[in-house]
């Protein structure tokens, strides 16, 4: 299962403005809109990253957290009049917080028309499996029973 606390990334996201600000600079990680739900045995986390540099996307797993960075550039100001000027450029990154039941090693992900797909599987483990149960024939161990006795 993977651990989500809403306000971890509301955080994040605040700290990358303020430090974005005090460093006068635009360049703070932007947010990057995401899905995520589960599909049998595993979940796919679906990101909005229209624009990005394919190369610049990268996929990380470490001590339990998942992150998903990528670059979007924009065009050079040189000899540039900008009209309108509404896309954000620069670094977008999210991180989520993966549970126990997560097999990282297995984790995948593609990048198709503007959409980056993280599929997540459950560990093997944490898989839902049937359990068997055994159970004796009741008649037998009657007519047993009363052959020991007699």
């Amino acid at each position: 299962m993977l651990r989500f606390d809403p306000f971890a990334d509301v955080d994040s996201l605040a700290r990358s403005m303020l430090a974005g600000q005090a460093a006068g600079s635009l360049r703070a990680p932007r947010f990057m809109p995401m899905d995520l739900y589960k599909v049998d045995d595993h979940y796919v986390l679906t990101a909005d990253l229209p624009g990005a540099d394919p190369g610049s996307i990268d996929v990380n797993v470490e001590n339990g957290v998942l992150t998903l960075a990528a670059q979007r550039t924009s065009p050079s100001d040189e000899g540039v009049q900008w009209l309108a000027n509404e896309r954000q450029a620069g670094s977008f990154r999210r991180q989520i917080t993966l549970g126990d039941s997560i097999d990282p090693g297995n984790i995948g992900a593609h990048y198709d028309n503007g959409v980056l797909t993280v599929t997540i599987p459950l560990a093997a483990h944490a898989r839902p499996h049937k359990v068997s149960v055994e159970h004796r024939d009741r008649q037998r161990e009657i007519s047993t029973a009363r052959k020991d006795t007699g």
